[in-house]
């Protein structure tokens, strides 16, 4: 019987389209290659993807890391081969509890390598797997770290940019975005350090280590990413920003790279940005009943301010792009300034400051007001020009969107006035303070039911009238495959939405302290964070644990 190809059960596991597979395919006639490795090379998909479907083609098991790390250099040396050689042909074998010789390379059906496997073990059965190409590198630098095939820090720029062009470094980072895209990350860590190099990945908001290189490996992985995002691969006493969009998992991803210097080599942030979203939908970020109608009359507004706030990473602008398609009717003009555009609207002009040369959110606002805006988003009100513009383009008849970093919706007015905007200029033109955060969503698959919290009685209070008589819905984070183990899949926002009243605006006015605009809204029955984020854990949506770990008391 014919073994399927592996592009056909790819294609049948949807793990790839047809274009990819034919990308592919023209690529190995014009340089050669393995399929899968090629695949993987163009962003097609991830090693983690393509080794299940390989490892049923070839009836060739996956290997566990674990097995391949403990290989020691002793049992080889006395084979007679050098280590060199093993090394250099990115083999490695040893001898299983039942006598076979087990066999992992970079290159497995290589005919020549399992013909000098052969002669090294004649007579013997021989046990081939398949490796991850990291635990593999892993395991080859620890059998002898003093054959480093990687950069040494005097290297020169043709160098580094020689290094930067080799398959496997290609094929390296092309699988670590795959991978990291396919692990739903938004953020990849490269942090050098004496010895090691760590990869890390952030996903849902939270840095998980993914697995670490020997050091030596990372001047050659820095200085790729470098190459393909525009920045100066010799440079390395300077921090760098660039860019690129790549084709990653069959998605098409942006991608913004940061490098900082630090003591041990470059950190780099590679921060994913896929091109391809979901519709932007109010009712899709996990807004309440309440706060929904609330927030979606106040972008109805004709003028005046609506702020979001919070720190970086809480889905501020996801918010502001929501609210810019609720009110992109195409019957008024939409105007944004953000710095960077994260993400391209249809029928929005976006305008993309550059303060290197001068372009700042304030001079992008005059050119703005020229442009005959009904909706103005300001990427964030930065500094005092920028908040005293965007007060008078909400007074001259504009709706203005924009973010602020504080802690909680109410300090904005106090940070505005710290600015140095007049209070009376701050109590008129803002209609609405948002503040946000982001917290994990149980795994559907997993969450368990969890007995209620000694303060239940104190939260239920808490809660908003139709929901105190519902029944709760507990749970917690156990773990599970689908979940990566973390009990958490997805992230939802929590909200504390003030709309400024008029008793509000009389203790604005006054520039009251902090704590006499919290007792007012208090007062008002407004919900906080914290209560917020009460009634999804109530609801079963997060667990209280999440709940504590994101908002203050």
């Amino acid at each position: 019987m014919i073994s399927p190809r592996l592009g056909e059960l790819l294609l049948a596991r949807e793990l790839i389209n047809t274009a990819d597979l034919d990308k592919a395919l023209l690529l190995q006639q014009q340089i050669g290659g393995r399929l899968g490795a090629l695949l993987i090379r163009i962003g097609a998909l991830s090693e983690d993807s393509l080794l299940p479907v390989l490892a049923e083609q070839l009836e060739m098991p996956l290997l566990d890391a674990d097995e391949l790390l403990t290989l020691g250099s002793a049992w080889l040396e006395q084979t007679g081969v050098e280590l060199n050689w093993w090394i250099d042909q990115e083999v490695l074998a040893w001898e299983t509890g039942s006598g076979a010789i087990r066999c992992v390379a970079r290159d497995p059906l290589n005919p020549a390598l399992s013909e000098a496997i052969e002669r090294i073990f004649p007579g013997r059965a021989l046990e081939w797997r398949l490796a991850r190409s990291h635990d593999l590198e892993r395991a080859l630098d620890l059998l002898s770290r003093s054959n480093a095939a990687f950069l040494s820090g005097d290297a020169t720029v043709a160098h580094l940019r020689e290094l930067a062009e080799e398959a496997p470094v290609i094929e390296f980072v092309n699988n670590l975005l795959s991978q990291a895209f396919e692990a739903r990350a938004s953020d990849i860590h490269i942090e050098p350090e004496e010895t090691v190099c760590m990869v890390r990945y952030r996903i849902d908001g939270i840095l998980y280590t993914r697995f670490n290189l020997p050091r030596d490996r990372f001047n050659a992985i820095a200085s790729r990413i470098k190459l393909i995002s525009g920045m100066d691969i010799a440079e390395r006493r300077l921090p760098q920003d660039g860019r690129l969009g790549a084709r990653v998992s069959g998605s098409e991803v942006d991608i913004r790279v940061s490098a900082l210097p630090g003591v041990h080599g470059e950190s780099i942030v590679m921060r994913l940005l896929p091109k391809e979203r979901q519709d932007y939908r109010l009712d899709r970020l996990g807004l309440e009943d309440d706060h929904l109608e609330l927030l979606s009359r106040l972008i109805q507004e004709p003028h005046g301010i609506l702020l979001v706030t919070g720190p970086t990473g809480s889905g501020k602008s996801t918010t502001l792009y929501a609210a810019l398609e609720a009110v992109n009717d195409r019957k008024r003009k939409v105007i944004t300034v953000e710095d960077p555009v994260e993400y391209q609207l249809a029928g929005i002009t976006q305008i993309q400051a550059h303060a290197e040369i001068g372009y700042t959110f304030a001079r992008a606002l005059r050119a703005i007001l020229r442009q005959d805006p009904d909706i103005i988003m300001i990427g964030e009100i930065r500094d005092q020009e920028t908040a005293e513009i965007a007060v008078q383009a909400s007074l001259t008849g504009h709706l203005v969107l924009s973010t602020l970093h504080t802690n909680d919706a109410l300090s904005a007015f106090t940070r505005l006035i710290d600015m140095g905007v007049e209070p009376f200029l701050v109590a008129t033109p803002i209609r609405a303070v948002m503040a946000q955060r982001l917290v994990r969503r149980l795994c559907p698959a997993c969450a368990a039911p969890v007995a209620a919290p000694a303060f239940s009685a104190e939260i239920q209070q808490a809660l908003p009238p139709a929901w105190r008589d519902a029944a709760p819905q507990w749970r917690q984070a156990v773990g599970c495959p689908a979940c990566q183990g973390t009990g958490y899949r997805g992230r939802v926002g929590i909200y504390e939405l003030v709309e400024v009243s008029p008793p509000l605006q009389t203790l604005i006015l006054k520039a009251a302290p902090l704590e006499e605009l919290r007792e007012l809204t208090r007062q008002q029955g407004w919900r906080s964070l914290r209560g917020d984020g009460f009634l999804k854990a109530w609801q079963g949506r997060t667990s209280l644990d999440e709940v504590l770990r994101v908002t203050a008391q």
